[in-house]
Formats: structure tokens, C-alpha cells, sequence
């Protein structure tokens, strides 16, 4: 299963030419490379459940909602979606966006956790933050993905310490890792197999992690 270069050119065509009228005239021609993409998308699903549950995986949509937004292009541009874990007890998502001009990513994390997630997390962090470092510094991961990234609050959240040594970490809202690759690798016949490796690299996080909001700070289990 691989990417196409003409489904990488009609996405940087539809950047050039982001309108309704364009993009009408050959919706045909879209609709075969979305056949691809949820194709891709499917496989990788496929092959991540040899190593991890998941419970379903979407697409998002091209169409741009341009309601609360200063920019007015209808299209995205880009196809991209993730993947969700099953269960309550496996915490962490899988994305990917195929885009071109050197967008198209893998990633996975925490995007957006909850208040209640969070400030789990910033617990976990000001009490123990050896083995989160522990995973962050395992040297295939820093290769691939760098280092965790997010946004973060300019000092230290309301209730911690600004000089506590885990201050980096605390002071994030989003945890997640991101690696992008270049046209060229995202065109090559192995592309699906460095997605799929670069999921298994986040593993040990999702599941600390995972265990982490699965439990209270003494360690008990929650759900």
C-alpha cells in the first residue's frame, strides 16, 4: 500500500487553486484519491491492531468550516485523521496528515486533555518525573520524533512551584510527539512501514501514560 504522486499533486493543485469552482470541475478526480486515502488509512489500521487495539480510526473532512475563521479557503488541502485506542484503559491517539510541501506528519499524544487530565498529569510530573524522562530520552524516539512538544503556560500553573525541577513538563497544556516527512519519503514504497514503526516508538508513552490516568497518585486504579 502507498501514496500515489498524483494524489500529492492534486493536493498541492488544490492548494494553488483553492476554490469551489476548481475543485467542482474535478470532484471525480478527488473522489478517487479520497478512495486511496481511506485505502491507507484502512491498512495502517489493519497493521496497527497487530500490536495495539484500536477502536476506530476517521479521516477529516476537505471541506473547510470557514464560519469562525480568518481564513476563507473552502479546502484543506491535506488528507488527515487519526486513530483512537479502545477502551478506557488505553489512553493516547495516533495521527497522521498526508500534505504536501513537506507537511505531512505522524504524531501522537495529547492534544487537548481534559482539566481533570491535566492536572493529573502536572501531578504525576511534580511527584516522580523520572520515568517520563526515562522514555523521552530513549535515543530512537529523540531521532525520530525530537522531544515532547505543546503548548505551555508562560511560568508555572496555579497551585505549583515555577522552581520545581519538573517545571518543563508541568508547565505544558498539550503532551505529544510529532516526526514530518518530506514528499519524497512520503512517495517511497516502505512509507507505510515507517508510519506504522514510528506508532510502535510511542508505545512505552501511551502506556505510561496510560497508566498514569488509569490510577490516583498512591498508584490505586480507578477504573
Amino acid at each position: 500500500m502507498t501514496i500515489s504522486k498524483d494524489l500529492l499533486q492534486f493536493l498541492s493543485d488544490l492548494k494553488a487553486n483553492n476554490n469551489r469552482d476548481w475543485f467542482n470541475a474535478r470532484k471525480d478526480i478527488f473522489k478517487g484519491h479520497q478512495t486511496e486515502a481511506k485505502a491507507f488509512f484502512q491498512a495502517i489500521h489493519d497493521r496497527l491492531e497487530e500490536t495495539d487495539l484500536i477502536e476506530r480510526h476517521r479521516i477529516y473532512r476537505i471541506y473547510r468550516d470557514v464560519r469562525f475563521s480568518k481564513d476563507k479557503t473552502p479546502f484543506s488541502g491535506r488528507f488527515s485523521g487519526g486513530f483512537v485506542r479502545a477502551t478506557a484503559h488505553r489512553r493516547g491517539g495516533y495521527w497522521l496528515r498526508i500534505e504536501p510541501g513537506g507537511n505531512s506528519y505522524v504524531g501522537g499524544g495529547f492534544w487537548r486533555p481534559n482539566s481533570n487530565d491535566l492536572l493529573r498529569i502536572r501531578k504525576e510530573f511534580e511527584m516522580d518525573d523520572t520515568e517520563v524522562r526515562t522514555i523521552m530520552s530513549d535515543q530512537e524516539l529523540k531521532t525520530n520524533f525530537g522531544g515532547m512538544i505543546g503548548e505551555e503556560v508562560k511560568t508555572a500553573p496555579r497551585g505549583f512551584d515555577k522552581e520545581h525541577p519538573a517545571i518543563d513538563l508541568i508547565r505544558k497544556k498539550q503532551f505529544y510527539f510529532m516526526r514530518y516527512f518530506s514528499d519524497k519519503e512520503v512517495l517511497k514504497k516502505g512509507f507505510i512501514e515507517e508510519v506504522l514503526q514510528s506508532y510502535i516508538l510511542l508505545r512505552p508513552y501511551f502506556d505510561y501514560m496510560s497508566e498514569v490516568l488509569t490510577t490516583n497518585l498512591n498508584g490505586e486504579k480507578l477504573i
